[in-house]
């Protein structure tokens, strides 16, 4: 019997440890999001100050229509949705961790140029309700590396740092890192360069996109801008 449950607890590790590895593996990068009152712009002077008692710059702080948000690297974001919900107590506080798209340049691009800072791009758009669709949404990511190599490719030739795509139920975040100073309008047509099949990618995923509350007919994705404090030296992320 001893001999038996020694089995057991060895079986059961085993099975665990790829599980800790993965998690260990994570992507650090985590949005808190400050969700207010259709159609109030919400005040980001209290968010700001809870940022930089983490230790973030402004830059950190976004905004877009009745949305805050903090962007950042191991954040404590247990410690930021409890202040955030002190001081917006009649807003819903999300937090969105474990991306599961992950495009690293590091990884995908044969280690070629790499960015020492970076601008962060941040949009947000809605999966639609259908859940099978859904589900199709996350499949097709879940494997685009090995069958749309196309798409990644782009990303590369854009000189994209990293892309990553969160999820809290229909809410999609994406974040595009790019090389700091440049512009994303001045780099996201190179993704399509000599390389159609990108537009193929676009034109499926749309069927699984719609826009967040706020947004006018026909608008998808939707951009985040970064809030301005004069007192702040923004550092890159």
């Amino acid at each position: 019997m001893k001999v038996l449950r020694a089995y057991i607890v060895w079986f059961t590790m085993v099975l665990l440890l790829p599980a800790l590895n993965i998690k260990a593996a994570s992507n650090p990068y985590t949005i808190v999001e400050v969700t207010g009152p259709q159609g109030k712009h919400l005040n980001y002077a209290p968010l700001l100050n809870i940022a930089r008692k983490q230790g973030l710059p402004a830059s950190a702080v976004y905004h877009w229509d009745n949305h805050l948000i903090v962007y950042g690297k191991h954040l404590n974001t247990a410690s930021i949705k409890k202040n955030a919900q002190a001081a917006y107590p009649s807003c819903q506080v999300t937090v969105y961790s474990n991306p599961f798209y992950d495009f690293d340049r590091r990884l995908r691009c044969g280690g070629k140029g790499i960015a020492k800072q970076w601008d962060n791009i941040i949009l947000t758009a809605n999966l639609v309700a259908d859940e099978r669709m859904q589900h199709e949404y996350i499949d097709y990511h879940a494997t685009q590396f090995k069958n749309w190599p196309e798409v990644s490719n782009g990303f590369c030739n854009a000189g994209f740092q990293q892309l990553l795509v969160f999820r809290n139920g229909r809410r999609l975040m994406l974040v595009i890192s790019i090389p700091k100073g440049k512009k994303l309008e001045d780099l996201n047509p190179k993704t399509i360069e000599n390389n159609p099949r990108v537009n193929d990618w676009n034109r499926l995923m749309k069927k699984y996109q719609e826009g967040v509350p706020g947004t006018r007919k026909g608008e998808v994705w939707v951009f985040f801008k970064q809030v301005t404090d004069n007192s702040d030296t923004k550092r890159s992320l």
